[in-house]
C-alpha cells in the first residue's frame, strides 16, 4: 500500500493543476445540485420491528386522517390573575384568534376551537387550541411561520397570555458563534504548530472543501433519499474534524521528508506513502464505526451514519490527492522562516545539534517509560472516577419541556402541565384492531374500561372508531410527564393488559404516538448496544491486527476506548442530567440523556479514538521494525507524533466544542460528548496508558502467532517497502544537499 500511494502523492504532486480542478469541480457541481435541488421535505421517522411503528401503519391502512404527519402547533391561552378564559371578552378573543388562525395561512387543515372542542382547564385559567397543518414542518414556509406568530402576536396585545408548542415553529438549530470560535481555534493550534501560515492554511482550506462537497452532496440528495436535517449537521461536525486532522499528519510529515533533504516531489510521495497509509486505515476505522450505525435498523439513524461516512471518504481522498496537489503550489512557505534558510538559503545550522534538545513529547514518553505503572493507574483510577455517573444514566428523547426557558415551546408546555397536568403534553394513542371482536363496540369499550382503572392514568377519551368501524383509537393521557418513568411503566402496563383484553373480546391493542415512539425508540437502541459494539470493536480489531501486525495493541486500544467512552458518558450525564456546570455550557433544563447518546458515542468516538492509535502507534511499530528496543520505539513514536497528535486533537475538540453553543439541545449534547471523548482518549488513553501498557509489556507487545503472520496481508503501512528501494541507492545518495527551490 505505501509504495502505491507514495506513486499517487508524486503524481498528484506533478500533476498538481488537473487535480486541483478536478476538486474545484467537485465542489461547484455539489453546490449547485444543492441548489437547484427542491427542498427537503421533513424526514420520516419510522422504527421498523416496534409495536409504535406497528400501530401506526394500521392507521395509515385504515384510518389514514388520523395518521397523518402534517406539522402541528398547540396555542395556549392563559387568563389575566383572577379571570377565566371563559368570562365573555377573553372568550370572544380566543375565538377571534382561532379564526386568525385558520385563515392565516392556506397550508392550515384544521384550528379547533377549545370551547367546542373541550379543551379548558377545570379552573377556567386555561386553554388550548390545536392547529393542524397539511405539509410537515420542514415544507412549511417563513410566511406561515410569519402568520402564526403575528396572530399570536397580536392575541397577547388583548391582555391574554398566549404560548405556541408543536412543531410549526420548529426550524435549523442554530449553532451560534462558538462554531466559528471552534474553526478559529482550530487556525491558531495550526499556526503554532506550524509556524506558517500556508501549512496552517492547507488543512482548514481542504477541510472545508471537503465538508462542502459532503454537506452539499447530502441537500442535493435530501428530497430524494429522505435525509434530516440532523444528517448534514453530523456529516459537517465529523467531516471537518477528520478532514483537518488527516490534512495535517500529511503535511507535518511532508515537512518532515522535506527536513532529511529530498527534494519536494519526492517529499510529496513519501509523506503519502507513509502518514498516508494510516489516514487510510484510521479512515477505515470511522467508516466501519459510522456504516455499522445501521445494525440498529432506525432507518434515521442509518442514513446519518452513511452520510457522514461519505464525508469521511471525501476527507481521505482529499488528504491523499489533493494536499500534495497544493503542497505543489506552496514551495517552501510550507515551513517556518528558520527552516526555509537552513534548507533552501544555503543556511549550515547542524540539524544534529537542533535534535540535541528532546521536545516535549520525548519528555513526557520518556517519564511513563521510567514509570508506567504509577502512569497505568493515575489513568485508569481518573477515568474510573468519571464514568461513575454512569451508573445513574436515565436515556429518553427530549420533548418541548427540555427546551430553554426563553422558549414559546417550554412556556407552552409549562402552561398545559399547569392547567390540565403534565400528561397533556404527550397523551398515548392506543389504537385497536377489532377486526377479530364478535362485538366492535363492546370491544371498544372493554379497552376504555381497562385501561381507566390503570395506574398513572388520568384520563381516558371515548373511543372514535374509522369509517369502516373495524379500527378505534382510544386517547389516554398519563398523570406524568411524557419522559417521566411513571409514564413508561404506563406504556407497558397497557401492553401488558393487551393479551387479556384480546382474549376476552377477540381484539387487538397497540400503544403509539410520539411518547410511546420514543420509548420504543429507547429500547430498540438499548438492545442494539451489545451487537453493534461487537460488531464495529471487531472489525476494527481485526483491521488493527492487519495494521499492527499485533494481538495484543489492537485489544490494547479496545480497551482503552471503552474506558474514555465511559468516561465521557459519565461526564454527559453529570452535566445534561444532573446539571453540574450546566450553566456554563448552556444546559438550562436538565433530564434525560437522548437515547441515542450511547450508541452514537460508541460509534463515533470508536472511529475517532482509532485515528490517534493509528497515527502514534505507527511511528512506534516504524521504530521497532527498524531494530529500536521497545522503549526506545515508543519514545521515537513520541518524538515525531505526540506534537501533531496533540495538535489534532485540540483542534477536533475545538471543532465539537464548537457545537455546544447549538439552540438544539440534542446538537448540543453531542457537541459536548464528542469534544470530552476526544479529550480523555488523546490526552489519557492515548498520550498516558498507551505507553505505559507498550512499556510493560515490551517485545510481546508486538507478538503474533507464525501461522497469523503468514496469513495476514502485509499492507506496509510502516513504508518498509520505501526503504528497501531507498535503499538501494543509498551511496548516491549518502553526500545529497539540500534542494533550493
Amino acid at each position: 500500500m505505501a509504495t502505491f500511494l507514495y506513486e499517487l502523492g508524486k503524481l498528484a504532486f506533478r500533476r498538481r493543476h488537473f487535480v486541483a480542478l478536478i476538486w474545484v469541480a467537485l465542489l461547484t457541481l455539489a453546490m449547485v445540485g444543492a441548489a437547484s435541488a427542491p427542498t427537503a421535505a421533513s424526514s420520516s421517522f419510522s422504527i421498523p420491528g416496534t409495536e409504535a411503528q406497528k400501530a401506526f401503519d394500521l392507521l395509515e391502512k385504515r384510518a389514514p386522517e388520523a395518521a397523518a404527519d402534517g406539522a402541528s402547533a398547540r396555542v395556549v391561552f392563559k387568563a389575566p390573575d383572577g379571570e377565566k378564559v371563559t368570562d365573555p371578552a377573553n372568550k370572544a378573543e380566543i375565538v377571534k384568534t382561532v379564526g386568525a388562525l385558520k385563515s392565516g395561512s392556506d397550508h392550515v387543515a384544521r384550528a379547533d376551537d377549545p370551547f367546542r372542542a373541550k379543551t379548558v382547564s377545570k379552573d377556567g385559567s386555561t386553554a388550548y387550541a390545536s392547529v393542524s397543518y397539511k405539509v410537515t414542518s420542514m415544507e412549511l414556509t417563513d410566511e406561515d411561520r410569519d402568520a402564526l406568530e403575528k396572530t399570536v402576536d397580536k392575541a397577547r396585545g388583548s391582555g391574554l397570555t398566549v404560548e405556541v408548542g408543536g412543531d410549526a415553529l420548529q426550524a435549523m438549530p442554530e449553532t451560534g458563534s462558538s462554531e466559528i470560535i471552534g474553526i478559529a481555534v482550530a487556525a491558531v493550534v495550526l499556526i503554532i504548530t506550524f509556524g506558517s501560515l500556508i501549512a496552517a492554511g492547507l488543512p482548514l482550506l481542504t477541510a472545508l472543501i471537503g465538508v462542502g462537497i459532503g454537506v452539499s452532496t447530502i441537500a442535493a440528495l435530501a428530497n430524494a433519499l429522505d435525509l434530516g436535517t440532523t444528517t448534514s449537521t453530523l456529516a459537517m461536525m465529523i467531516g471537518l474534524a477528520v478532514g483537518i486532522d488527516y490534512a495535517l499528519f500529511i503535511v507535518s510529515r511532508y515537512r518532515g521528508e522535506l527536513a532529511e533533504g529530498r527534494d519536494r516531489e519526492e517529499a510529496a510521495g513519501r509523506a503519502v506513502g507513509t502518514a498516508g497509509s494510516a489516514v487510510v486505515f484510521a479512515g477505515l476505522t470511522v467508516v466501519i464505526a459510522l456504516v455499522g450505525l445501521a445494525v440498529v435498523n432506525i432507518p434515521m439513524l442509518t442514513k446519518m451514519g452513511f452520510a457522514a461516512a461519505g464525508t469521511v471518504v471525501i476527507a481521505v481522498l482529499i488528504a491523499l490527492t489533493l494536499i500534495p496537489a497544493l503542497l505543489g503550489y506552496a514551495g517552501k512557505r510550507v515551513l517556518p522562516m528558520g527552516e526555509k534558510s537552513r534548507l533552501f538559503g544555503g543556511g549550515t545550522k547542524d540539524r544534529a545539534a537542533g535534535d540535541a534538545k528532546p521536545n516535549m513529547g520525548t519528555r513526557w514518553a520518556r517519564f511513563v517509560v521510567r514509570r508506567p505503572v504509577a502512569v497505568l493507574l493515575v489513568g485508569i483510577v481518573g477515568l474510573g472516577a468519571a464514568a461513575i455517573p454512569v451508573s445513574q444514566l436515565e436515556l429518553g428523547l427530549p420533548d418541548d419541556g427540555a427546551q430553554p426557558t426563553s422558549t414559546t415551546q417550554r412556556k407552552a408546555y409549562d402552561l398545559v402541565s399547569e392547567g390540565f397536568g403534565p400528561g397533556f403534553n404527550g397523551p398515548l394513542m392506543v389504537v385497536g384492531d377489532l377486526k377479530g371482536a364478535d362485538d366492535p363496540k363492546a370491544a371498544a369499550g372493554e379497552i376504555t374500561k381497562t385501561i381507566s382503572q390503570l395506574d398513572d392514568v388520568l384520563t381516558v377519551a371515548p373511543p372514535m372508531f374509522n369509517k369502516a368501524r373495524d379500527t378505534t383509537i382510544v386517547s389516554v393521557v398519563p398523570s406524568s410527564k411524557p419522559s417521566g418513568i411513571e409514564t413508561e411503566d404506563l406504556v407497558h402496563s397497557i401492553r401488558d393488559t393487551g393479551a387479556r383484553i384480546t382474549s376476552d373480546t377477540g381484539a387487538e391493542i397497540m400503544v403509539t404516538g410520539t411518547t410511546a415512539m420514543n420509548i420504543d425508540v429507547s429500547q430498540k437502541l438499548n438492545d442494539a448496544l451489545l451487537p453493534y459494539l461487537a460488531l464495529v470493536v471487531g472489525l476494527a480489531f481485526l483491521l488493527l491486527i492487519v495494521v499492527f501486525r499485533s494481538v495484543l495493541v489492537p485489544l490494547k486500544a479496545a480497551l482503552g476506548f471503552l474506558l474514555s467512552v465511559l468516561a465521557a458518558l459519565g461526564a454527559v450525564v453529570a452535566v445534561f442530567q444532573w446539571g453540574w456546570l450546566g450553566s456554563l455550557f448552556g444546559v438550562e433544563q436538565t433530564g434525560p440523556i437522548m437515547s441515542m447518546m450511547p450508541i452514537f458515542m460508541v460509534g463515533v468516538v470508536f472511529g475517532l479514538a482509532m485515528d490517534y492509535e493509528v497515527f502514534l502507534v505507527t511511528r512506534m511499530r516504524e521504530a521497532y521494525v527498524h531494530g529500536e528496543r521497545p522503549g526506545q520505539a515508543v519514545v521515537t513514536g513520541f518524538r515525531h507524533g505526540a506534537r501533531v497528535v496533540s495538535a489534532a486533537a485540540v483542534i477536533m475538540i475545538a471543532v465539537f466544542a464548537g457545537f455546544i453553543g447549538s439552540s438544539e439541545q440534542m446538537v448540543k449534547m453531542i457537541g459536548f460528548g464528542l469534544a470530552i471523548a476526544v479529550f480523555f482518549d488523546a490526552f489519557v488513553v492515548r498520550m498516558a496508558l498507551v505507553p505505559a501498557v507498550l512499556a510493560l509489556l515490551g517485545d510481546k507487545a508486538w507478538w503474533l502467532p507464525r501461522w497469523l503472520d503468514r496469513a495476514l496481508p502485509n499492507v506496509d503501512v510502516e513504508g518498509e517497502g520505501l526503504r528497501t528501494e531507498a535503499a538501494s541507492d543509498s551511496e548516491t545518495d549518502s553526500d545529497r544537499k539540500p534542494v533550493r527551490v
